[in-house]
């Protein structure tokens, strides 16, 4: 099992480089889309109220069609108005509010930790198609507007933030974090991923193009500081929340797509929440 999953994420950074270091951002952008179509999917079959249905498949592949008519406007250059409008309401509208649902409506849900019962499967269906669509758009326009170092140190604050937390989990971990959801997690090990990725931020704001140096531009030290933890302690509550939808739903993994991973949800829960205020936090050069 653990050759397989380092055999996988070998090659799904080698994916992610490729693409990262394409000349044209259409391979990025194509990944990005695959990606969220299959998380969509994953996360569907989690909440949809009626199992069985081929009802997450047709609402994924359509999500990720539409993904791809957006992008190919956001590309053209000049793209269509609609384009233009579409993004705006993205940026000062759809992300905002998602943000919320994951800073009050997740938060709560990982708190109360009831895990089983299976309730609210529209609403958590809807959300799924929101955060999903939110994220992949949050990506596409971070990428598009800094380019591909910003993403990774983007990406780097989260994996810091997994890793530390990890390894600070196993050598110290006491107290559990939220029993009913994942009773592996642990206060020691998030507080040690937090402090991983604050650390992270605050050091890479030093280096031109990085999401630190964007805060860096935009906000003092100590909000930075505050910014850093604050996306750290979401990214927590992202893979928290998935695991709460595997509890209620009765299943170890979103899907199998990812040997030895489990699926593709599974390795972008923590990014779900961060890229959204990501953006916010940091905005897009040109709008």
């Amino acid at each position: 099992m653990l050759k397989q999953r380092v055999v996988t994420a070998i090659v799904l950074l080698a994916v992610l480089l490729g693409t990262l270091l394409a000349p044209s951002p259409w391979p990025l952008v194509l990944l990005f889309t695959l990606t969220a179509g299959c998380a969509l999917w994953e996360w569907l079959r989690l909440t949809w109220p009626r199992e069985g249905t081929p009802f997450p498949l047709i609402v994924a592949v359509l999500s990720a069609l539409g993904m791809l008519l957006v992008a190919h406007q956001w590309l053209s250059a000049p793209p269509a108005s609609w384009a233009v409008g579409l993004r705006a309401i993205v940026s000062q509208w759809l992300l905002p509010i998602i943000a919320i649902i994951w800073v009050a409506g997740a938060s709560a849900m990982v708190y109360r930790g009831q895990a089983q019962v299976r309730q609210g499967g529209a609403c958590l269906s809807l959300f799924g198609i929101l955060a999903v669509a939110g994220v992949w758009a949050a990506l596409v326009q971070l990428f598009l507007g800094h380019g591909a170092w910003f993403l990774v140190s983007l990406l780097a604050l989260i994996w810091f933030a997994d890793i530390a937390a990890y390894f600070t989990g196993k050598a110290l971990g006491r107290r559990k974090l939220a029993p009913k959801v994942s009773p592996g997690k642990t206060w020691e090990g998030a507080a040690g991923g937090v402090l991983a990725a604050a650390v992270w931020v605050m050091a890479s704001a030093y280096w031109p193009g990085s999401f630190g140096n964007a805060l860096a531009q935009r906000w003092p030290w100590w909000l930075m500081l505050i910014i850093a933890v604050f996306l750290a302690a979401l990214s927590i509550v992202g893979d928290l929340f998935e695991s709460l939808l595997k509890r209620r739903a009765g299943v170890k993994d979103s899907s199998g797509l990812l040997p030895g991973h489990g699926g593709v949800y599974d390795r972008i829960d923590a990014l779900l929440p961060v890229a959204p205020l990501a953006l916010l936090l940091t905005g897009v050069p040109g709008q």
